[in-house]
């Protein structure tokens, strides 16, 4: 077979669809260092890193079939986001720890209305719709560090750092995005 960073994910969809158990070894082998990134951004433990990886794995197993995802990466991030932000509630309600994950939340709420009037709100699935044709308009790096912040969880750091920005830079990116996304939900009628 060939090395798993060649693979293509259409390639490793398939030996999943076959049921063949490679698939789970050649995803740890090209996706492995980017799941650990995820959770480790949200949890800050390396052996509940380790459990929301194994969990992820078997997540994708039992998911595929019968889905058969359109982006693999993005498949996978989000499954691994969820388990490693349900990891995290189940630590917190143990004991208070650090988390990215808090930090971009907290950074979200003067954009996101929390009224409890449903008329007031649009269903979560409309919303994200919305959110995702605004980031389709984004330009690929404001996508990118809009992406990395509020969904990949990344500290700022280190998204200036594989952008070659400065931390400052990153953060008055990430205002102007928030704002802009503030007016583009407005337009839409989302009250803010």
């Amino acid at each position: 077979m060939e090395t798993c960073h060649k693979i293509s994910d259409e390639e490793i969809i398939a030996l999943y669809w076959q049921r063949n158990e490679e698939a789970i070894r050649v995803t740890n082998d090209k996706y492995g260092k980017f799941l650990y990134r995820i959770a480790y951004n949200i949890v800050h433990d390396h052996a509940d890193c380790e459990e929301c990886q194994n969990d992820t794995y078997h997540s994708v197993w039992h998911a595929i079939p019968p889905t058969r995802p359109k982006s693999f990466r993005a498949f996978i991030a989000r499954i691994m986001r969820n388990i490693a932000t349900d990891k995290y509630h189940e630590n917190l309600s143990k004991k208070k720890i650090p988390s990215e994950l808090t930090v971009s939340m907290d950074e979200c709420e003067d954009f996101l209305s929390h009224s409890e009037n449903p008329d007031e709100n649009l269903m979560a699935e409309e919303l994200g719709k919305m959110i995702s044709d605004f980031l389709r308009s984004l330009s690929e790096k404001d996508q990118y560090i809009f992406m990395s912040r509020f969904y990949l969880v990344e500290p700022i750091e280190v998204i200036a750092g594989e952008l070659h920005l400065t931390e400052s830079a990153v953060y008055k990116k990430l205002t102007k995005l928030k704002a802009d996304l503030k007016v583009y939900l407005e337009e839409r009628g989302v009250l803010l």
